[in-house]
């Protein structure tokens, strides 16, 4: 495959207005991406959503402002759900989607991720093909009636949220729950409380009050702490944390206790078997899932096939192998039956569906799986040298390994978003897991440095 200079595992990401993501690169993507979809004389159209970065505002205008240059029409969603922003697309029967977001980043940060006509996240080849399209000199653009149009779409999220209810099974309501939402003051804000609220759920709300600078800011899936709190005071059934975009779930149960997504996948993979609805009998997930996945998956004859990190391989794997469920440690969670990306809100309306059929609280199923003592850390790196050059980290990595044996894994990667290279150990002892961890992370560090 060519080298790749704008698109990451997720994307384009960057400082909003700094060297990459900025209102020249958006005029230039919305050209490209016009021309890329124009393959007949029809009229063409694109989706756009976004998070609620402040920064969304410029770079939404910019990203329409080129498609309509090339006589592509834009559909303006406003802030919505990255997974809801593919639904509207291939409902709509768009040629392309796009989300501005930086998904879990801060604000400072925003990116562009773009969907097929399908609600599929574009192949890498297009990708690729739109890094060339972008580096080519001014296209030819239109004029007068052949200029494209902007519309807004303004029930964007009622046509969501009439979709999301529909997997909650019809003869299910969820009146005897008591839900708290945190929404990372992200896409979800509203969404996410209109749904459950509508199926019948007492709600109670955090972080759903975005001011373009709140997102994610010590709230949502990556601080899922404050819920836990909530959840601990107001006597609630379950918490549901949401990352930036709401691609991300982070569970609070009904003792207080978090569940990542490793804990999800093995209660949903039961669940699902249980009513002959797992293909394959297989759940696909990476690298970074914990070692307890996997026995408890192999427990319930269910197999684990793993994957490199990126929901994108996930879904990759799924698609190859024929199966349906998939999901990250850091909770994207993927279910074919009911969408094409990860989706906070539908899987929360899975796990809700199986708490109903067991007819158990959240904090009964858990019980399924026992997480492996696990440490990451992460190290900032100015370059990403390959990790097989680096002789004294690749010495140290083996001697852990042989010191763990057959009970722990060494997971050592660089981010595919972010310039940080990621440290994983697992095993069986916490606070051997940790010093592992740190001592790996110290000899990337001394040795890219040196």
């Amino acid at each position: 495959m060519s080298q790749r200079l704008l698109f990451g595992t997720d994307g384009i990401r960057g400082i909003a207005n700094g060297d990459v993501m900025n209102s020249d690169l958006m005029l230039k993507l919305g050209r490209a991406l016009g021309l890329l979809i124009q393959q007949s004389k029809r009229k063409h159209q694109v989706v756009i959503g976004k998070d609620t970065r402040i920064s969304g505002y410029m770079l939404e205008t910019a990203l329409a402002s080129g498609l309509c240059s090339v006589g592509v029409d834009v559909w303006l969603c406003g802030p919505l759900p990255t997974p809801g922003v593919a639904f509207l697309t291939s409902s709509m029967r768009a040629d392309a989607g796009v989300v501005i977001s930086a998904s879990h980043n801060p604000y400072q940060d925003n990116g562009v991720k773009i969907f097929s006509s399908d609600g599929f996240k574009l192949p890498d080849e297009k990708e690729l093909a739109l890094e060339h399209l972008i580096s080519l000199s001014t296209p030819s653009l239109k004029t007068a009636s052949m200029v494209g149009r902007a519309h807004r779409i303004d029930d964007a999220v009622g046509r969501y949220v009439a979709y999301l209810k529909t997997i909650l099974p019809k003869e299910l309501d969820l009146c005897d729950f008591k839900i708290a939402i945190d929404a990372a003051h992200g896409a979800g804000y509203r969404v996410a409380p209109m749904v459950f609220s509508e199926l019948g759920a007492q709600v109670i709300t955090h972080a759903v009050d975005p001011n373009g600078e709140n997102i994610n800011e010590q709230c949502g899936a990556l601080h899922p702490q404050h819920l836990q709190s909530l959840v601990k005071q107001t006597h609630c059934d379950i918490g549901l944390a949401l990352d930036g975009d709401a691609d991300r779930l982070i569970v609070i149960d009904d003792q207080g206790d978090i569940l990542d997504g490793d804990a999800l996948l093995a209660i949903l993979a039961r669940d699902l078997k249980a009513k002959n609805q797992l293909k394959g009998d297989c759940v696909v997930a990476t690298m970074m899932s914990n070692l307890g996945l996997e026995l408890s998956l192999a427990q319930a004859h269910i197999n684990l096939m793993r994957t490199q990190v990126g929901d994108r391989y996930v879904l990759e794997k799924l698609r190859m192998h024929g199966l349906n469920l998939g999901g990250e440690q850091s909770g994207h969670m993927i279910c074919l039956n009911y969408g094409t990306t990860g989706d906070a809100i539908m899987a929360a309306l899975m796990l809700l569906t199986a708490i109903k059929h067991a007819g158990q609280p959240l904090s009964y199923l858990k019980r399924c799986i026992s997480i492996f003592p696990q440490c990451i850390v992460n190290v900032a790196v100015q370059k990403k040298i390959p990790l097989e050059e680096l002789v004294h980290v690749k010495k140290l990595i083996q001697e852990v390994e042989s010191n763990l044996k057959h009970k722990g894994r060494v997971l050592v990667r660089y981010s595919g978003t972010e310039p940080k290279a990621r440290v994983m150990v697992e095993g069986e002892n916490e606070q051997q897991v940790k010093k592992y961890a740190h001592d790996i992370a110290t000899e990337i560090q001394n040795t890219l440095m040196s």
